[in-house]
């Protein structure tokens, strides 16, 4: 191996030292109580670390942020390739979705920190990336099945956005099983209102 490849090979180990470290206490503690000296130890790397790959704690922890957001794409994208008819996929992948607000990863990074480390603006921004984009394909193919009523897709895709990420909310600090199925009802009676069997 070249010193040029021994090079990224460490500068990689060291990322993902800094991300595993990063994502364990983001999920412990508050943002704000946490200090990158605080991270770089628990990684078992100094502070310059920290700014030379995240550019810092924020930095830090948006790169985390982004990887659990990319864990749940990931998980609704499998979803949504199983076999069956297009909304029994919706369904399927909804209920990935709220499963997955029940999370202590995805609840305390995304859901309760997300908002605070980021800024609002900057969380809708990223939320929306991952999201949004998985909304509007599945829309597209519920419309094109025939199983939505042909309307606008972007209205109906801020629609259905916004009614999952105010459901995300509520399960953000609860690991209640009752009220995750009640999440789910409710989420479930409101879409199946766009179906063309709902006229």
């Amino acid at each position: 191996m070249t010193v040029k490849g021994r090079r990224a090979e460490y500068a990689e180990a060291t990322r993902s030292a800094l991300l595993e470290a990063g994502r364990g206490l983001f999920i412990e503690r508050r943002y704000s109580e946490l200090s990158a000296d605080e991270i770089a130890r628990a990684a078992r790397l100094t502070r310059g670390a920290v700014y030379h790959h995240f550019s810092g704690k924020q930095g830090l922890f948006e790169a985390v942020f982004e990887q659990v957001e990319q864990e749940l794409t990931e998980r609704l994208t499998s979803a949504l390739g199983e076999p069956g008819n297009p909304w029994d996929t919706a369904v399927r992948a909804l209920n990935v979705f709220l499963d997955e607000c029940t999370d202590v990863a995805y609840q305390r990074i995304v859901l309760q920190e997300g908002p605070f480390a980021l800024g609002w603006d900057r969380w809708r921004e990223l939320d929306e990336r991952y999201m949004v984009g998985l909304i509007r394909n599945l829309v597209d193919e519920l419309i094109r099945a025939g199983v939505f009523r042909p309307r606008s897709p972007e209205l109906t895709v801020r629609a259905i956005y916004g009614l999952l990420t105010e459901l995300a909310w509520s399960l953000a600090d609860t690991t209640d099983d009752q009220l995750r199925r009640e999440a789910g009802q409710i989420a479930l009676g409101m879409i199946s209102s766009l179906r063309r069997e709902a006229e």
